[in-house]
């Protein structure tokens, strides 16, 4: 619960509470950490807190041994003794603030300032005076949220038409970009996942100091961070995740000396290092010591010490490793820069010799040529960066966002990623890639997977792209032994207990009451399996009779070019990947007629996330389809391309969703859910949507009259307890919406994914698995969703005709091509013919017959119109 706002200056409310009492460690425990720390050994938290510390010769000894690890850092870097720093203006976009920090002086109330905003011409006045002065950066800092707790705030916002601050701070970024060529830092506090889609964009980089993870100087009275809503922990270390989710180079960094321990101080350091190890985002660490204001709850606290912030300094550098980037403040730390650079910074973060510093507006910048004189007592080169560092400068994509590029680019050094401290800094349009393209790369591949196959078993970049195996390995075993501890034994009457309840009320399965009953048939083997496959075709003969059903339908995969990073695909390919394809509008509007043709009344329409497309694309892709086939059903864009798109357009779902249905969007699919747990989402997804997320898109759709299947991907990390929690997700949907027209399970196709090549995922269902699947949603879904379908690509001829045996009634489509599960190794071919079909289904003693999309409509054969060709029309402009 977040604690009741309490006025930070009152006398009740002393600064910060008691710190608790930390022992100082030992002279044997510093000695032992400080060898450790020399002969290079990975160091713990209890280590690192007992380093913070050292003073005296163990300092030096502390200094020196983060040195070299930082001077190692800049050799493999390319830039051996180059320090860096940003040349930049600082935008105070707003100073009013939801949050109430008892040191902060930045945040005010509205009667202190002229308005709740700065205008769009103020803004662009500053930007244009840092371009003026060869500054690259626009620093955009602001309080959290304002508009939650200032009527004015909100007034203002209104007057001008902006939903909300972050729409507001969209809109002067790319005012920035376009009239005055410097490049968008953002800093507007606690961002979502969905935020910080929205947001890249238009930003190279983004930030957002951790400060602690110390919960108590949020929860308890008289805390620094009390009353504040985005300064709890948990909520900043989501961001910080879903920022490297995202794939946004991100800056993040401790503040020292606010009432922390040692110990909390060494776990907040590890915190960011759990995150920059999961998603390679964390593009610098900042360490900021705490200064005290006037005229604030925190006036009279003593200053941290500067000996304290090299320490920490030096302890960070250790625990982050040579390629983390570590800056300190230059106008926080007096005339210790050469105690800094000691410590193992390697930057100084943004200097401007324009704006002043308006969070700490009584410390100057120090003037640039200075700060390189003092960097040069000390043996470093200073070198000016942009406001991504090189490394994610020189990979572009996937950090970059595309209609970026062309910014950057004006304003780096080719070779280095650095600043080109000559360029010229002028505006540049910002805007959607090129609406029309020609189909490129390997555009046979639908067909060719069969034949000649892959060209790899994986991509070029597995090392890192993924992320740290490692540290996902070591979240995955937290997690599994967390869960273990929490799972009662499996007891024969729960068995006994679970048939029953199938039998008499199988949608109380679902019941959170009747958990232990429907665990034990959910992993139920044996006689109790083969009763439980039973009792679900009993259901599904009452239900939907003995046809099984089909569609004849054909996939179509836009594009597999997608920078996301889901550790389960295999059918993501780097742009200049061997196996990388992109479809036009006209072929695909051709393959839509060659299935027409054939027979097929749906195309299903999905594709990687590609930077490439221009927002326009997915609704002109459905006109070209239905103006190519006039009545062709269009199945596509899952919940994550449709949250991509919305993002991207800078319009809401439901927008979105509109304008794609206008266009003849007839459903989407319900894929992108794989398992809908964000515990097992997160290590297996990385960057895809937050459950809440997807639950939001289909909703939405629903709502629309646009229908949607629902599915669950199945058999990798997760474990039957997501299962039983996946399906109670879906019911609790379809009772709010009813749009759900089946329920999909999809086995995990291990042989080419991921997270199985890297030894952490499981390889595949079990037989046993897919039939108690497929059996125990049939029952647990009765009375909600009526069709269960079982995939053949997946299972296989033999496995699916056993599950049409025991709860299934669908076989979902022909295909006629299907890449995304043999690009990941299935064994069972890309397409089957009607009478392939019925083959599976006689198999299972069952007739079979055709269906629509949506199990409703007639059934009737299409045809092409006498001139297909796609008329393109614009969707949202950005």
């Amino acid at each position: 619960m977040l604690p009741e706002p309490v006025p930070a200056d009152t006398p009740e409310n002393p600064a910060v509470p008691a710190r608790p009492v930390e022992p100082a460690p030992s002279e044997s425990a510093v000695r032992r950490a400080l060898r450790r720390a020399r002969d290079g050994a990975v160091l713990d938290v209890t280590e690192a807190a007992v380093l913070l510390a050292a003073r005296g010769e163990q300092l030096d000894a502390l200094l020196a041994a983060a040195s070299t690890v930082r001077d190692a850092g800049l050799v493999d870097a390319g830039r051996p003794g180059v320090v860096t720093y940003s040349r930049k203006v600082f935008i105070p976009l707003t100073r009013l603030c939801r949050d109430r920090c008892h040191y902060c002086t930045f945040a005010t109330v509205p009667h202190r300032v002229p308005a709740a905003f700065l205008e769009r011409d103020e803004v662009l006045e500053i930007a244009r005076a840092g371009a003026a002065q060869g500054c690259k950066e626009a620093l955009f800092t602001l309080g959290d949220r304002p508009e939650d707790r200032w009527p004015a705030a909100r007034e203002w916002l209104d007057e001008r038409g902006y939903d909300s601050t972050l729409d507001y701070v969209r809109a002067c970024a790319i005012a920035v970009l376009e009239e005055t060529g410097l490049l968008p830092h953002l800093n507007p506090g606690v961002l979502s996942w969905e935020e910080l889609t929205r947001l890249k964009p238009v930003a190279p980089s983004m930030g957002m100091m951790l400060e602690t993870t110390a919960t108590r100087l949020w929860s308890e009275k008289g805390g620094p961070h009390y009353g504040s809503p985005d300064k709890e922990p948990a909520v900043r270390l989501r961001a910080l995740t879903d920022a490297g989710r995202v794939g946004v180079p991100f800056t993040t960094g401790i503040l020292i000396g606010i009432g922390e321990t040692r110990a909390e101080r060494a776990d907040s350091i590890f915190a960011i290092r759990s995150a920059a190890r999961a998603h390679g985002h964390v593009q610098e660490v900042i360490v900021q010591n705490f200064r005290a204001k006037p005229d604030t709850a925190m006036a009279n606290d003593p200053d941290a010490d500067l000996e304290e912030l090299a320490a920490t300094i030096a302890v960070t550098r250790l625990v982050l490793g040579p390629k983390m980037r570590v800056q300190a403040p230059p106008n926080l730390v007096g005339e210790e820069f050469a105690l800094m650079l000691r410590a193992g910074i390697d930057d100084w973060g943004g200097v401007s010799p324009v704006t002043p510093d308006h969070v700490n507006p009584e410390r100057p910048w120090p003037v640039i040529e200075e700060l390189a004189a003092r960097s040069a007592e000390s043996g470093f080169t200073l070198r000016e960066r942009l406001t991504a560092y090189p490394k994610y400068v020189l990979a572009g994509s996937p950090w970059i966002d595309t209609r970026l590029h062309a910014h950057v680019a004006a304003l780096a050094d080719p070779e280095t990623g650095l600043a080109d401290e000559q360029a010229v800094v002028e505006g540049r349009p910002w805007q959607e890639p090129d609406g029309g393209f020609e189909s490129t790369g390997r555009t046979d591949l639908h067909s060719t997977i069969d034949t000649t196959g892959r060209t790899e078993d994986r991509r070029g970049d597995f090392a890192s792209v993924y992320g740290d195996w490692d540290e996902l390995r070591d979240e995955l075993a937290a997690q599994r032994s967390r869960a273990a501890a929490s799972v009662p034994a499996r007891l024969t009457g729960d068995v006994r207990a679970g048939l029953d309840l199938a039998a008499s009320n199988p949608a109380g399965l679902l019941d959170p009451a009747n958990e232990a009953a429907a665990m034990a048939v959910l992993t139920a083997e044996g006689p109790a399996l083969e009763e439980l496959a039973r009792l679900a075709d009993d259901v599904r003969r009452q239900v939907n009779g003995d046809e099984v059903t089909y569609v004849v339908n054909r996939n179509i995969n836009f594009s597999n070019v997608c920078y996301v990073g889901c550790r389960f695909c295999a059918f993501a390919q780097r742009e200049r990947d061997a196996d990388a394809y992109r479809l036009s509008l006209p072929e695909i509007a051709s393959r839509a007629v060659e299935a027409a043709r054939d027979g097929a009344t749906e195309v299903c329409v999905q594709g990687g996330i590609d930077p490439q497309l221009p927002v326009t694309f997915y609704a002109d892709l459905v006109r070209a389809v239905r103006e190519a086939v006039p009545g062709m059903h269009v199945h596509a864009f899952s919940p994550m391309e449709i949250v991509s798109a919305a993002s991207k357009a800078g319009v809401s779902i439901r927008e979105w969703l509109t304008e794609l249905k206008a266009a003849g969007l007839g459903s989407i699919p319900g894929t992108a859910a794989e398992i809908l747990d964000d515990e097992v989402r997160w290590v297996l997804t990385k960057g895809k949507l937050p459950a809440a997320q997807w639950m939001e898109v289909v909703s939405t759709a629903h709502e629309l009259g646009i229908p949607s299947s629902s599915t669950m991907m199945y058999g990798h990390v997760d474990e039957p307890r997501h299962w039983l929690g996946h399906l109670r997700t879906l019911a609790s949907i379809q009772d709010r919406t009813g749009g759900f027209t089946e329920f999909v399970p999809l086995p995990f196709v291990h042989h080419n994914a991921p997270i199985y090549l890297a030894g952490l995922a499981r390889p595949g269902p079990t037989e046993r698995d897919n039939r108690a699947v497929h059996a125990f949603a049939r029952l647990a879904l009765h009375g909600r969703i009526d069709h269960i379908q079982c995939s053949w690509v997946k299972l296989g001829d033999d496995l699916a005709a056993d599950i049409l045996r025991g709860g299934a009634d669908d076989m979902g489509g022909t295909l006629m091509e299907e890449t995304i599960s043999r690009m990941a190794g299935s064994e069972n071919g890309s397409e089957r013919s009607v009478e392939e079909l019925a083959a599976i289904a006689a198999a299972a003693g069952r007739p079979v017959r055709q269906r629509s999309t949506t199990y409703r409509e007639p059934v009737a054969k299409l045809t092409p119109a006498a001139h297909a060709g796609p008329t393109l029309l614009p969707l949202t402009p950005a």
